[in-house]
């Protein structure tokens, strides 16, 4: 799936601008007879011109053969029937969801709310809360009753009653009994939204008025407020944990992060030990340095916090252990928290699953109440509101089973005719154990002003494409891309992996390109100490394993060699620079503060690998060149017809 969804995501990246075209839309080539215009092939060569690498593509001649052969494979796939397949039909609905969110906010609203969270990321406020606990539906008169205990509550704490005694005593947050209540420091979109909005509105040393969520009433104490931390650019060498339980591996792996420790505090070279000895290999390359990162951005609180502990005069920690594995951290640069528009993305991404989408929510609706004119049938509703009993309280109400009498129109929204019917079953939908709203008269209009805004948003939902010509246009290419990866899955990709007789003969036609380098079994022994150094070059003549090397040079208190065993082909960075390939033990050389003396136990000389030794390059190259060739067969498969004397026309307007 992740595949699909970076194929997908290449694909759709070039078609998320709208392009007007202002000539005239003309058929510019069919296949089938089925025809393809001009205002599509000028869009998306727009769109494309400035991300394509190679020149040769934006050639309008050369790219309309592209766009040929790409409509090409969609007509393929509709020959095929992928557009019928479930799998097919599910994903591009799904697709269609999440895109018509964009589509679904007050962008007024969502702008506001935005720029609020990010003023509110600047800090970080430390605080304590008491709660009771009331269903947001609670009849009347338990709201009130919890209402007015927060309040008598509040009412101590003000007259100087412990704020943490009180939470332990009364707090129905169950963590309450132990931390008193303490919330620790948090930041925006990290409580819900009226949390949050009250605990940064409560001076520090105050408390909140009663504040009411979906959980029930709270009241903050806010203890402090700080300047958020920002980000931190850190560099790690890093041990992974064992994957077996053994005691003998943990401590064996606990001497090694202490020695590479002690080499640091003997003034070593961090970047050079981490290209050595980091299991993290994403980052040991680099001298481990990891990607600027913020509060809750990695999945290791600990490291998280070792991290912004480090400053200018104390850089380095101690070795500390995760889940992952030990780690040394070095400090590279710390960073001011990140512009608004370094963050717009990412908290425009946040509102939306906040509880502030409730307020843009209830923004569209209103704007589709005054979009759509809709008539209610007064007198079909309230014989449908008779028919709803107390029973619905217990989740016991049934809909009649005689409903013909509603199934006309309760309203309309435009030519979409709503039934009374459909809203009995809605009502059935909603019915659940636990609701208090009374009477019951007035539980069944709360539910019809909310079936009432579902239909009018799944109306307007369902005909974004004649609203937006932009979502329409995503849609169709969308629709086609998802069309195209089933098709290549089908022709390309899985042949390639099943045609183990093509694709034993591609390589044995190409066994060239597929060689090994020189290749290394070495034993690599390293040390800022010249001494050591050839004591350890004495050892390896001997024969000695590389452990019994640095029990014999190594002490509790300094760490004086390193070794690195495995089998390297020429150029990878743990091989000496200049070492040459013969069997035994190398002379010493230096490479920057480093002596490295190495033994080679086997040469392994360069020469073709089997094709199980490169069978996923054999296979990626062997997919490039069955679609190379595809083309030319749906060529003949389809019959295609072209106009140049459009194509002209189109050139000219594009070339302007």
């Amino acid at each position: 799936m992740k595949i699909k969804q970076l194929f997908l995501g290449v694909l759709l990246s070039l078609n998320l601008i709208s392009y007007a075209q202002s000539s005239k839309k003309e058929v510019l080539f069919t296949i089938d007879d089925k025809p393809y215009f001009t205002d599509e092939f000028s869009r998306v060569y727009n769109k494309n011109l400035d991300l394509v690498k190679d020149e040769s593509q934006k050639d309008l001649a050369q790219y309309l053969e592209l766009f040929i052969g790409y409509k090409l494979k969609i007509n393929k796939a509709n020959k095929l029937g992928l557009q019928n397949g479930d799998a097919y039909k599910a994903e591009l609905a799904t697709y269609r969801t999440q895109l018509s969110k964009n589509y679904l906010s007050d962008s007024k609203v969502t702008k506001e709310l935005v720029e609020e969270g990010y003023q509110r990321s600047l800090k970080e406020i430390k605080a304590s809360h008491i709660l009771l606990m009331v269903d947001e539906n609670a009849a009347p008169e338990d709201t009130l009753k919890a209402y007015n205990k927060i309040v008598e509550i509040r009412n101590r704490a003000l007259k100087g009653e412990d704020f943490g005694k009180l939470a332990a005593e009364f707090s129905q947050d169950p963590s309450a009994k132990d931390n008193k209540g303490d919330l620790g420091y948090f930041s925006s979109f990290r409580m819900v939204y009226a949390f949050e909005s009250a605990a940064f509105k409560t001076p520090v040393g105050k408390i909140s008025n009663p504040v009411r969520t979906r959980f029930g009433y709270h009241i903050i104490k806010v203890e402090d407020s700080r300047d958020n931390r920002g980000e931190v650019t850190v560099a790690h060498i890093m041990l992974l944990n064992p994957k077996d339980d053994n005691a003998d591996e943990k401590a064996k792996m606990k001497k090694n992060i202490d020695d590479i420790y002690q080499k640091l505090q003997q003034g070593e070279n961090f970047e050079s030990l981490a290209k050595q000895f980091s299991d993290d290999k994403s980052s040991s390359s680099k001298g481990g340095v990891l990607a600027r990162f913020g509060s809750g951005q990695l999945s290791s609180e600990e490291f998280e916090n070792i991290a912004f502990s480090l400053t200018k005069d104390k850089p380095l920690s101690t070795p500390f252990q995760t889940k992952f594995g030990w780690h040394i951290v070095k400090l590279i640069e710390k960073h001011a928290v990140r512009t608004f528009d370094e963050m717009k993305v990412e908290l425009e991404n946040k509102v939306s699953k906040d509880d502030r989408s409730r307020l843009i929510t209830n923004s569209l609706n209103e704007k589709l109440r005054k979009k759509y004119v809709v008539k209610r049938d007064d007198k079909m509703y309230a014989a449908l509101s008779k028919l709803v009993t107390n029973d619905y309280y217990d989740n016991k109400w049934e809909v009649p089973a005689d409903t013909k009498a509603f199934d006309k129109k309760l309203f309309a929204i435009n030519d979409k005719i709503i039934t009374g019917t459909t809203f009995l079953i809605y009502l059935k939908t909603q019915q659940k154990a636990g609701i208090t709203l009374k009477p019951i008269n007035k539980l069944v209009d709360s539910f019809y002003q909310k079936f009432l805004d579902e239909q009018l948003t799944t109306y307007y939902t369902d005909h974004l494409e004649g609203e937006f010509p932009e979502f329409s246009n995503v849609m169709d290419e969308y629709r086609d891309g998802l069309l195209l990866f089933d098709l290549m899955e089908k022709e390309i990709w899985d042949r390639s992996k099943t045609d183990t007789l093509g694709l034993k003969n591609f390589y044995e036609s190409n066994k060239a390109v597929y060689q090994w380098k020189n290749r290394l079994d070495v034993i690599i022994a390293s040390s800022t100490n010249m001494d050591v150094i050839k004591k350890a070059q004495k050892l390896l003549k001997q024969k000695v394993a590389p452990e019994k090397i640095k029990e014999q040079l190594n002490t509790k208190d300094k760490v004086t060699v390193m070794t690195n065993v495995g089998v390297f082909e020429d150029g990878n960075d743990a091989l000496p620079k200049n070492l040459k390939h013969e069997v035994g033990v190398s002379e010493i050389e230096k490479d920057g503060d480093y002596y490295f003396v190495t033994m080679v136990n086997k040469i392994m000389p360069a020469g073709p690998k089997t094709l199980e030794e490169c069978k996923g390059k054999v296979i990626n190259d062997y997919q490039q060149f069955l679609e190379q060739n595809w083309v030319s067969e749906l060529k003949k498969e389809f019959t295609i017809k072209t106009f140049p004397d459009v194509f002209d026309r189109v050139k000219k307007e594009l070339n302007k």
